[in-house]
């Protein structure tokens, strides 16, 4: 493991357990904001400093083009929806836009039914996706990354875990938009959102489902949290909404930190960030991870838990329908 990442691990500060319904929740510190100051996607969208469109007329699935005019950097979290244009996308991968360019970014479609000009431009849906397909899309983006030092996700596997999801939350969109599933359910959500707010400070949270880690997110800047922390919360939230409380074990900070404590036993390899930085990425038997890093700071953090054998199968698939493209 990259010592710096290590060591931020270790300096972090885990609050007290919070729990409802079937999920908890530990709350985050880090001991400071540090690195390079950046505005997240809200706030640079609400300043108008910010452009996301298709790359061009035509479009292509897996990149859009997005012009960054401020004169600070701009943080797009992995996971984050874009929705309008053609048809609606997530972030494979976190990016730390420079100030005043151009560039062009990996993402995954989450609305496989439109293609077709809905807007001239993107906004934000206001969500991040489900943390279950956003842990299967981070190991396919790490598959692609070894194969051809990409950030491409595995599509195919996208769609189809978004179908599942709306299939097991019961919610029928015309054009299978993840989008649809949330605001279907954004009653049950709101839910969570009450029962977890944002503490003072606060820079991530870790999470569990019947009291097992599931995962978590942590940025380096405690003010682009707090603006993020309704997103990432309703990612979890939208795993547990789908599981039913079975479990009679307690959740318990100890967990998380033995949780915490076995990432360094992941294997970890870096690449050339779309944006700033280094992006570092990390696989265990049981856990899967990327780390954003720029000046010597590890802007943002998400590790989720697999199951070995989701794990194999999954990059077998993956394997297999890459070999058949040839």
């Amino acid at each position: 493991m990259k010592p710096i990442i290590h060591k931020y691990l270790d300096s972090l500060t885990l609050g007290y357990v919070q729990k409802f319904k079937n999920m908890a929740t530990v709350p985050l510190f880090a001991p400071g904001d540090n690195g390079p100051e950046y505005l997240t996607l809200q706030d640079a969208l609400e300043r108008q400093v910010l452009k996301i469109t298709e790359i061009d007329k035509s479009g292509s699935v897996p990149e859009l083009k997005v012009t960054n005019t401020a004169t600070q950097y701009v943080l797009l979290l992995d996971g984050e929806e874009l929705m309008g244009a053609k048809q609606n996308r997530v972030l494979n991968t976190s990016i730390l836009l420079k100030p005043q360019t151009e560039t062009i970014i990996p993402v995954s479609c989450t609305e496989q039914g439109r293609w077709a000009y809905s807007s001239a431009e993107f906004s934000s849906s206001g969500h991040v996706m489900a943390r279950s397909i956003r842990s299967s899309k981070t190991q396919s983006v790490h598959e692609s990354l070894r194969r051809e030092r990409s950030y491409k996700s595995d599509q195919g596997t996208v769609w189809n875990e978004i179908h599942e999801l709306s299939a097991a939350t019961r919610v029928d969109s015309p054009t299978g938009a993840m989008r649809d599933v949330y605001e279907s359910k954004a009653s049950e959500l709101a839910e969570y959102e009450k029962a977890f707010k944002a503490q003072a400070k606060q820079h991530g949270l870790l999470v569990m489902i019947n009291a097992q880690v599931v995962g978590f997110d942590i940025l380096s800047r405690s003010y682009a949290y707090q603006q993020l922390h309704p997103k990432l919360l309703k990612s979890y939230a939208m795993d547990a909404m789908r599981q039913s409380s079975k479990s009679s074990d307690t959740p318990s900070v100890s967990k998380a930190r033995a949780f915490l404590a076995a990432i360094s036993d992941c294997t970890a390899r870096h690449y050339p960030s779309t944006g700033y930085g280094d992006d570092h990425r990390f696989e265990g038997k049981t856990m899967v991870g990327s780390a954003l890093v720029a000046d010597e700071s590890v802007i943002h953090a998400a590790f989720f838990t697999i199951a070995a054998s989701e794990s194999s199968d999954k990059m077998a698939s993956y394997q297999q329908r890459q070999w058949f493209r040839r």
